[in-house]
């Protein structure tokens, strides 16, 4: 095969880190592979030359959204145009789907023969379960990093759909548990990435600390942040109980790994924390508007571990029932040598068995499927 030439387009930070593994996993299978596209600063470490700089469309939220709407706009026009210009072998769409599936569509109407491959599903297993009939028409494959996404798919009538494996399998090394010898018990605390999560958590978590910290009097906490969040962070932890410690990010998974237990906004954390083997209570709050819109969710839990092996085995409180009271009863419990502990570590066994089903390179896994649809295109 001459060198495949490979359009990827991603749209946020997660994706430009995707991006980048993908484009490390298509040169290792094939030296001279050309990529083109839009990406961060991750994938243009890896040679990608992106057409705007990321930053344009990597915007969250509704009020931001329309802000940036014109611009948004004109991006997703520019960046069909360029993949329809290009005529690359493939297009790879990596999340992002509100500025990806957009482009996608607009490429597959002019170009019906370019196979199109979409790194992370959306989650219509979750919410808007439609999603998946009606990609169809413009995706060939999606490149799912949750074990239960392919049945979800063929359920729903989605596209083609496989497990090539989370990228945190990819740190498994990083992230195996070891002797939690401290002198007094570690609770991380982990209100969000998210400005408007830690807003809105972090003032519950110190109520929940508060109650904690009367049989725990010596408790060490610790709160791992991005350096971009912590000032933001700082402001909203001046009303706590204790001060806790920051942790920077090269210190986060070490935390992870020797943590007595961990009190956590729902998000991909989470799934760190269970492959840490370290047991958690998650909260999660959502604006009103966003309460409203929860008749439309369809899953029994919204923790990772919990959808991975579809049992509720981590405890989730959510809305108004995420109070003080509720999650320091449930991280009580944790904090002691309790059935309740053992019983969370038994299940992140397993979220860890389906977690690696598929080997424990999931980047060279989805390499293989993207170059095989550029040789042989749409099947």
């Amino acid at each position: 095969m001459t060198a495949p030439r490979i359009f990827l387009v991603a749209g946020e930070a997660s994706g430009d880190a995707l991006g980048a593994s993908l484009m490390r996993a298509l040169r290792d299978a094939h030296g001279d592979a050309v990529f083109s596209g839009v990406g961060g600063k991750q994938m243009a470490r890896e040679g990608l030359a992106s057409l705007f700089p990321m930053t344009d469309i990597a915007v969250m939220g509704l009020a931001p959204v329309v802000a940036r709407l014109p611009t948004l706009l004109a991006r997703i026009d520019e960046t069909a145009r360029a993949a329809i210009a290009a005529r690359p072998d493939c297009l790879v769409i990596v999340d992002a789907p509100d500025f990806t599936h957009r482009v996608a569509r607009r490429v597959r109407r002019a170009l019906p023969s370019l196979p199109i491959v979409d790194y992370v599903s959306p989650t219509v297993w979750a919410w808007r379960p439609g999603r998946a009939r009606k990609m169809r028409p413009y995706v060939d494959c999606v490149l799912a990093l949750l074990p239960f996404e392919p049945e979800a798919h063929a359920r729903l009538g989605g596209p083609r759909c496989v497990y090539v494996g989370h990228p945190l399998v990819e740190r498994l090394d990083e992230l195996t548990p070891c002797a939690r010898l401290e002198r007094h018990p570690l609770l991380l605390v982990l209100p969000g990435s998210r400005l408007a999560e830690i807003e809105r958590m972090t003032p519950l978590y110190g109520e929940t600390l508060s109650l904690l910290l009367r049989d725990h009097p010596r408790l060490d906490v610790a709160i791992p942040v991005a350096p971009h969040m912590e000032t933001p962070l700082r402001r909203a932890l001046q009303g706590w109980p204790i001060a806790p410690r920051l942790l920077m990010q090269p210190e986060k998974f070490d935390a992870f790994r020797r943590a007595r237990a961990a009190l956590v906004t729902s998000g991909v954390a989470t799934l760190e924390l269970a492959l840490a083997d370290t047991p958690m209570a998650v909260a999660y709050k959502v604006s009103r508007l966003e309460a409203w819109l929860r008749f439309l969710v369809n899953v029994h839990s919204i923790v990772l571990p919990n959808l991975v092996i579809g049992e509720n085995a981590v405890p989730e409180f959510l809305q108004e029932q995420a109070t003080a009271q509720a999650l320091a009863g449930a991280l009580a419990p944790l904090l002691a040598d309790d059935p309740a502990r053992e019983a969370q570590r038994a299940a992140f066994g397993r979220v860890r068995e389906r977690l690696v089903a598929a080997g424990r390179n999931p980047s060279a896994r989805a390499a293989g499927i993207v170059l095989d649809y550029a040789r042989h295109g749409r099947v």
